[in-house]
């Protein structure tokens, strides 16, 4: 396993995503702000810069994750085991969203929307379908850019 190949592709595919987040209300998809939500997890106010650095981390940890996964041979690194680790690592993510208000300084003073389960209540089928997409290009990504690294 490259732990740095691992931080690098999880880095890259975060980017990514994030420039695919940036054009979903270009192609008709709903707002997907994760930065913005992240940022104002801890203080009504928000924080875009914290909210940067937690997306970066968490697309590092789970990019760590796809690689100790293909490491340890519960799949070979593939571009299409990149695409099921995206599939069900939105699985994931979407069922936290449901959750999430509990520990939301910004959904809980109401400055904030909650998202629902899988962002549902953030543009209904075309969120969930937009995460999905998107969670499966993050996953893309880093199964490419790993592979480089291995």
């Amino acid at each position: 396993m490259s732990i740095l190949g691992a931080i690098f592709a999880g880095l890259i595919g975060t980017v990514v995503i994030s420039i695919v987040m940036a054009m979903a209300p270009k192609m008709g998809m709903p707002k997907m702000d994760i930065v913005g939500m992240l940022g104002t997890m801890f203080s009504e106010t928000g924080n875009r810069t914290l909210g940067w650095l937690m997306h970066l981390m968490m697309g590092v940890v789970f990019a760590l994750v796809y690689a100790f996964l293909w490491s340890v041979g519960v799949v070979s690194l593939s571009w299409l085991t990149g695409l099921l680790f995206g599939v069900v690592h939105w699985l994931i993510v979407g069922l936290m969203m449901a959750v999430i208000p509990m520990m939301h300084v910004g959904i809980r003073s109401g400055r904030v929307a909650a998202p629902g389960l899988y962002m549902t209540n953030s543009g209904g089928a075309m969120a969930f379908m937009g995460g999905l997409v998107g969670h499966m290009v993050f996953g893309l990504v880093v199964a490419l850019v790993y592979a480089a690294f291995v």
